[in-house]
């Protein structure tokens, strides 16, 4: 039986623990922490729901996707109720679950049987700090989808108190856990009511009344149908490459691919800037709405933002949409109701385009009473403003929990 190492004693702790002495340090895949287990089982007797893989297996111990997987034929890692499944792809991701019955997993899928010395929720925790996932990516595989060496990770040395103080960091831990996943029902909660609101403050194509209106404008009759072209102006951005991009530059700019990671309906901050010459590129001015000309979907294609900021260079492959309409009022329009008639007209199947001549003829209804607009955009983006910090408090939550579990478990060990 490998000879338990004293290891030092965490910066934190709780006050009826701090006379308790160090802490010992084990191997991983030492018998007294866990065994990793290889049995399989039959693909045809694992229920369904009971089959864990890394797609279906949740970051940050939120559990299994409820979309249940089915298992592909052949067989799979027999776990059963207690085990800790944990991804081997991409071990940075804390995709990490106690499992609350019996089932089979992939391959990818590692699962460790913890001893009766161990609590199983203080070991899954302890294998989503830093620590671990420093340990891991060290002795990883491969560069888009690292994986863990076994032989490193059954090395990792684990820091072990006795089971009463497991326990009391496991529930503080958990209690987090418990509270990140409540405000993010809440997060969901209000992005589905966003979506839903959306639907019925804009006509469904083919209408020109909204299912939902304010009681002000109740009475001021259907909107108006118009071509977009005959609104506004529709032109294109100047080329903005990536090496154009300066931490420092002095010019903020937008390119088109960060509409779809970084920008909302209504951009009020840019996050790139650019030293290119301003003489030789387009900039904005307020109130632009601006929409990809090309993408990956017909459905993602129908993304717009409005941009607040006047002289913002607009990059290539982004169409620029100006007019007298309330940008934002658009911009949740095209991304809303507009969404399935946009992905009627962009063009290609493996790279779609979206052009300016078919954007002009796109038709769309529009408020007779210019204050409905304001008042639907000023609507949602106040929602979009709880949506933010809604998620502003998530975002603080992981960061506090990721600290506390820097000060509950020994930095060193050995």
């Amino acid at each position: 039986m490998p000879e338990a190492r004293p290891g030092p004693v965490p910066e934190l702790r709780f006050p009826e623990f701090r006379d308790a002495g160090p802490w010992e340090a084990k191997r991983l895949g030492d018998s007294e922490i866990a065994r990793f287990i290889r049995e399989r089982v039959a693909a045809e007797d694992v229920p369904l729901g009971h089959y864990v893989s890394t797609v279906n297996l949740l970051p940050a111990f939120c559990g299994l996707s409820p979309e249940p997987e089915k298992p592909p034929a052949g067989s799979a890692i027999a776990y059963r109720e207690g085990d800790i499944l944990m991804s081997n792809i991409r071990p940075y991701l804390q995709k990490v679950w106690v499992a609350d019955r019996s089932g089979g997993a992939s391959n990818d899928v590692l699962v460790a049987r913890p001893s009766k010395s161990v609590v199983k929720s203080f070991l899954s925790q302890l294998l989503m700090s830093e620590r671990f996932i420093s340990h891991v990516m060290g002795g990883a595989k491969g560069v888009k989808m690292p994986r863990g060496d076994l032989e490193q990770i059954q090395d990792f040395e684990v820091p072990l108190p006795a089971r009463p103080e497991q326990q009391k960091i496991a529930d503080c831990l958990g209690s987090l856990d418990d509270l990140i996943r409540a405000e993010e029902r809440r997060l969901e909660a209000l992005s589905a009511h966003k979506a839903g609101l959306m639907q019925r403050l804009f006509p469904r194509p083919g209408e020109t009344t909204p299912r939902l209106r304010f009681p002000e404008f109740e009475g001021a009759g259907p909107w108006e149908v118009k071509r977009l072209g005959d609104v506004g102006t529709i032109s294109k951005g100047k080329g903005i490459s990536k090496s154009d991009i300066k931490p420092d530059g002095a010019l903020p700019c937008i390119r088109y691919g960060e509409l779809y990671t970084l920008y909302g309906e209504v951009i009020h901050e840019v996050a790139s800037s650019t030293d290119a010459d301003p003489a030789g590129l387009v900039l904005s001015e307020e109130n632009d709405v601006i929409i990809p000309a090309s993408g990956e979907t017909k459905e993602d294609i129908a993304t717009a933002s409005r941009v607040t900021i006047s002289g913002v260079a607009l990059g290539g492959d982004l169409n620029i949409f100006r007019s007298a309409l309330n940008g934002a009022f658009l911009a949740y329009y095209v991304r809303g109701n507009l969404k399935s008639e946009i992905s009627k007209v962009a063009q290609g199947d493996s790279v779609v385009h979206l052009y300016p001549t078919q954007l002009e003829k796109l038709k769309l209804a529009v408020p007779s009473v210019p204050k409905e607009q304001q008042k639907i955009a000023d609507c949602l983006i106040a929602l979009d403003d709880l949506i933010r910090a809604q998620g502003e408090t998530i975002d603080a939550l992981r960061i506090h929990k990721r600290g506390l579990m820097q000060k509950l478990f020994p930095r060193e060990v050995g």
